[in-house]
């Protein structure tokens, strides 16, 4: 029986070197002499020489100055990589199609041709008219109850103005407890619709957001505040928006402009959406260079060229751009955005 033992003992040693040592070290050998840029993680350096991100793994950006990647159901979280596995009839779905195309959406045709829809969407939010019933932010509550609720979580500062409204307003939230006797101590979500339904009648025709303004203390300072335009507006309400002006020709947008990819972290768009999004980025880099417009633009387009490749060496498929890498070449060849 020992010398069974002695045996397994024996290969399960050999086993554990060769696949817990020998072969992990050949291959960190191999990968550190012939990959070394892969096998450390595809990682870029800025100009500083520090790492600003892996090429492989998507990263947001807000400024203007920048391409802007997919949307992520993962909300870029390396770790939570996921699709928003959302349904073709759910709301949320559409909802949030809606909210990045309505800032940039323009008009394909008519007198507005080219134009943003963004301004009109706005100034049909200040009549406070939908479906010819006033309060369009009561009956957005009331029909997307979710997305109410969804706001109030989506920020502590939302919390917070929802919670100080609760204080102002102990009356409304009596009634509201007395409607619910199962939630005696409501949470700020819980009071989102009827916050909602408030607000609307306080404040016709416009919305809660955030506004920065210059505080006491000489500091910039950003609070929210009742405002009626903005991106809020543009994104929140162009849904409704859209659905009372069904006849409105409007330009289509690259798909994987508002479709996330299956990981939620896909670090390439499409040539055609960088396209899409050039404009904007030139305009804004022109305006803090205090440059020509057609030339930034000139050099950005050439910079998207160079960084635009399609797989298999070009022989197949749509042409993809990495948006961190250019990105990078952008903050590289401007500096920091103002």
């Amino acid at each position: 029986m020992f010398k069974y033992l002695s045996k397994s003992l024996e290969l399960l040693f050999i086993g554990v070197v060769i696949c817990c040592i020998v072969y992990p070290g050949v291959l960190w050998l191999a990968g550190q002499a012939l990959f070394p840029f892969q096998a450390n993680g595809s990682i870029l350096l800025g100009s500083d020489g520090k790492p600003v991100g892996s090429k492989l793994i998507a990263q947001p950006f807000t400024k203007d100055e920048y391409f802007q990647p997919r949307p992520s159901a993962a909300s870029f979280d390396a770790s939570a990589s996921a699709s928003s596995s959302l349904a073709a009839s759910n709301y949320a779905l559409r909802d949030r199609v809606a909210r990045t195309l309505g800032p940039i959406v323009k008009y394909r045709s008519g007198p507005k041709g080219g134009q943003l829809v963004g301004p009109d969407v706005e100034t049909w939010f200040q009549n406070d008219i939908f479906q010819a019933k006033p309060r369009i932010i009561a009956q957005w509550a009331d029909l997307h109850s979710s997305l109410a609720q969804a706001w109030v979580k989506a920020d502590p500062t939302h919390s917070a103005y929802v919670d100080h409204w609760a204080k102002a307003h102990p009356e409304i939230v009596a009634g509201w407890i007395n409607n619910n006797p199962a939630t005696p101590e409501p949470k700020t979500a819980d009071l989102a619709v009827l916050f909602f339904e408030n607000f609307s009648n306080e404040y016709p025709g416009k919305f809660p957001a955030a506004v920065t303004r210059k505080g006491a203390d000489g500091k910039q300072q950003t609070i929210l505040e009742p405002v009626d335009s903005g991106a809020d507006i543009q994104s929140i309400f162009f849904d409704m928006w859209r659905q009372e002006h069904p006849d409105a020709d409007l330009q289509d947008v690259p798909g994987d402009l508002v479709t996330t990819s299956g990981s939620g972290l896909d670090p390439h768009i499409t040539f055609e959406n960088a396209q899409y999004q050039l404009e904007r980025v030139a305009s804004k880099w022109a305006d803090d260079l205090k440059r020509d417009p057609a030339q930034v633009r000139a050099e950005i387009e050439q910079i998207l060229q160079k960084n635009a490749s399609a797989p298999w060496w070009g022989l197949a498929g749509d042409k993809f751009v990495n948006v961190l890498e250019v990105n990078i070449e952008l903050k590289n060849r401007y500096g920091t955005p103002s």
